[in-house]
């Protein structure tokens, strides 16, 4: 069909060689004569072809000098362009090559090798755009099979956070708003050079998101501990301290399981080491200082944060003012001093989800 036949600018400012090579060429190609630079270069606004033959010896304009016309352009820089020349000189043929010319053509040229030499670079443009095309459409699966597997880290996350608020049910939405305390936290603490460097390292919308594991363990915890309408025995918190290496033991046996694990190794950070205290009297292994990760020593602020604000069996929820006085008060024993200024800073923008 027509509508399929590729498009052929035919230049050069001899009537006989535009006559002539348009007659040998137009039982194939849609094809346009032009005698110079110019009208090359005002048509090119109105139509791009499929590719240009440009004869280099022009008045007005030179072949060399509109190429480099053609390739300064976005719209037109990759239209295939063959010079035709009637010199045979190495360095000017170099020197067109160099502009962007893909071959050149010597007259007076024979019709067959005309034709032919037109259909192997129009296959080989042609190829060059499948392949294109084929690069987009990779790149397109590539992000929608991306979006598939967030879209399933995210449902498996939710599940599990969804299982720990039922097991543990007079907990709220405990898990939902300590997320929202750590990202706050997080960007806040990254304003500042002590923990800038660090924090920029992070994926920090992964650390946020497997924070919603921090207290996975709790459902190997039986319910007559988890459930107890009263303050706990000495027993009874040595058991429930168990959740967190009940939660690492969780989330190795997925991390074993999987390949793409890194939302699941930033969980495990969280997990381990949220229950540790500054001063080396936390648990489950007494770290101490800077030995506890960043991730964990902010985790811990948030945690006890909302387990203050919240209602338990055994107490009532203190008032935002009276947690934030607390967290103060175990500044640089249970909490990294650091990170205790920086939560001072931006606490009053924990306040709006605690009414969610």
């Amino acid at each position: 069909m027509e509508s399929k036949r590729k498009t052929i600018f035919l230049v050069d400012d001899d009537m006989v060689n535009l006559t002539f090579g348009y007659n040998v060429i137009s039982g194939t190609y849609n094809v346009f004569t032009l005698n110079s630079g110019p009208r090359v270069l005002k048509m090119l606004k109105k139509r791009i072809p499929d590719l240009i033959l440009l004869d280099v010896e022009m008045p007005e304009m030179n072949g060399y000098d509109t190429i480099k016309h053609i390739k300064d352009k976005e719209e037109t820089k990759d239209i295939p362009v063959i010079f035709l020349t009637a010199k045979i000189d190495a360095d000017n043929e170099l020197k067109g090559l160099s502009l962007g010319a893909i071959d050149y053509i010597h007259k007076p040229f024979s019709p067959p090798l005309l034709l032919k030499r037109l259909e192997l670079h129009l296959l080989v443009e042609s190829q060059k755009q499948e392949l294109v095309n084929f690069n987009n459409n990779l790149q397109d699966m590539v992000e929608a099979k991306t979006a598939t597997v967030i879209e399933l880290q995210e449902a498996v996350l939710m599940t599990f956070a969804e299982l720990v608020e039922c097991r543990d049910d007079i907990t709220g939405n405990h898990i939902w708003r300590t997320t929202q305390f750590l990202r706050i936290l997080i960007q806040a603490a990254q304003k500042h050079a002590l923990f800038k460097k660090e924090i920029d390292k992070w994926n920090t919308s992964l650390i946020i998101q497997s924070a919603q594991l921090h207290d996975v363990g709790k459902i190997a915890i039986k319910d007559s501990i988890l459930h107890k309408p009263g303050k706990l025995t000495v027993e009874e918190f040595e058991i429930i301290k168990r959740h967190v290496v009940f939660g690492e033991q969780v989330i190795d046996k997925i991390i074993n399981r999987t390949t793409e694990n890194d939302f699941l190794e930033q969980a495990k950070i969280l997990v381990s080491t949220h229950h540790e205290k500054w001063d080396g009297s936390g648990y489950p292994r007494g770290l101490k200082g800077d030995a506890i990760p960043l991730q964990g020593r902010l985790m811990a602020i948030v945690d006890v944060y909302d387990a203050l604000v919240s209602f338990r069996p055994y107490k009532k929820p203190l008032t935002h003012e009276e947690s934030v006085e607390i967290i103060l008060e175990g500044k640089g024993t249970q909490f990294d001093p650091d990170v205790v200024d920086v939560f001072l800073e931006v606490n009053e923008e924990f306040v709006v989800y605690l009414e969610l």
